[in-house]
């Protein structure tokens, strides 16, 4: 009898199948490595072959290929020196799908193998596609023309040291951000910044469902400009009196999507630091600061916490100019 056998990175549903809405469960969009590359030959290193590799985790990836479909390294924005910053694109690319699940909550020695087991994956993909030989002849030229610079990371082989943790630990406070926010539903009296990006998660895993494979979680709307509520970046007071949270802040899933951009960051870490300094200033609890004084603070330190709706701003046209319009097929 023949035994079924899923493909490296793909799983079964489980019983309940997809979910219902609202349903939690551990899967987090995933984690890749923005990559530098370079095309100058004289600073160019070939992708080499990680010690872990192992081809069968791109067998995916092939049939991806196969059916026509070729846009793995779409997303690349061309930096100076003959360099690019390659992201995750399409529907199999760089992103390490399902991997990650165990980071959020595990120990250094867990994230460790985490970590190199997304080291392993992204540059053995990589290398997959510049040298395996079921791979078109003109992709893997294309690949091929790409190299790790000598000029970068040189210390570390040429990698980079973060993984792009997109999404991790989210605190539960007094008031949580959720899609409402993003789409202008449900508005903040307590703004501490704006954010702008696109409600956006990759996908969280890969499943096979109706007898196909399909990757599930991405997400992709537009969105407006809107606010960010002070609220959202303090514990609840029971908890903890002196502690801001600009990045692990109270959030759901698919509004974190939008505020996990490292302007926003940003814009939050220092109206953090404000607060911080007011409640030194006046000794009360971060929970205890009159809004009132701390927007004043906001807007004498020219933080930005209403959109000037005289200001055009077409998230859409955003969009288009990052992601383009449509996939490339071969």
């Amino acid at each position: 009898m023949m035994t079924k056998r899923m493909l490296e990175g793909v799983v079964e549903l489980s019983p309940d199948g997809i979910g219902f809405n609202g349903q939690g469960d551990k899967s987090i969009q995933a984690y890749n490595f923005r990559v530098c590359l370079t095309q100058e030959e004289k600073n160019k290193i070939p992708f080499p072959k990680p010690p872990q590799y192992d081809a069968d985790r791109y067998l995916l990836l092939l049939r991806y290929i196969q059916a026509g479909f070729w846009d793995a390294l779409n997303l690349q924005t061309m930096m100076p020196n003959g360099k690019s910053d390659l992201n995750n694109y399409g529907g199999f690319s760089s992103d390490n799908i399902g991997k990650n699940y165990e980071w959020p909550d595990d120990s250094y020695e867990k994230r460790e193998e985490i970590f190199q087991d997304h080291v392993t994956y992204n540059i053995g993909m990589l290398y997959f596609l510049a040298n395996d030989s079921r791979v078109p002849q003109d992709i893997r030229d294309e690949v091929s023309s790409w190299g790790l610079p000598k000029d970068e990371f040189i210390e570390i082989g040429h990698w980079p040291h973060q993984l792009y943790i997109r999404e991790a630990r989210r605190m539960i406070s007094d008031y949580v951000m959720t899609d409402h926010n993003c789409l202008g539903y449900s508005a903040v009296d307590d703004s501490i910044g704006l954010a702008s990006y696109q409600m956006d998660s990759h996908h969280c895993r890969r499943v096979v469902l109706d007898g196909r494979c399909v990757n599930e979680g991405d997400v992709q709307i537009p969105i407006s400009l809107y606010p960010i509520s002070y609220r959202a970046i303090r514990p609840k007071e029971e908890e903890c009196t002196n502690l801001l949270v600009p990045v692990c802040l109270s959030s759901s899933h698919i509004a974190y999507g939008s505020i996990r951009m490292e302007p926003v960051f940003m814009i939050l870490g220092q109206s953090a630091g404000v607060a911080a300094y007011l409640a030194i200033k006046n000794g009360v609890n971060v929970q205890q600061i009159p809004y009132a004084k701390l927007k004043a603070a906001l807007l004498y330190e020219g933080q930005v916490v209403e959109w000037d709706p005289s200001v055009e701003y077409d998230p859409v046209k955003e969009m288009e100019k990052t992601f383009g319009k449509e996939t490339k097929k071969r």
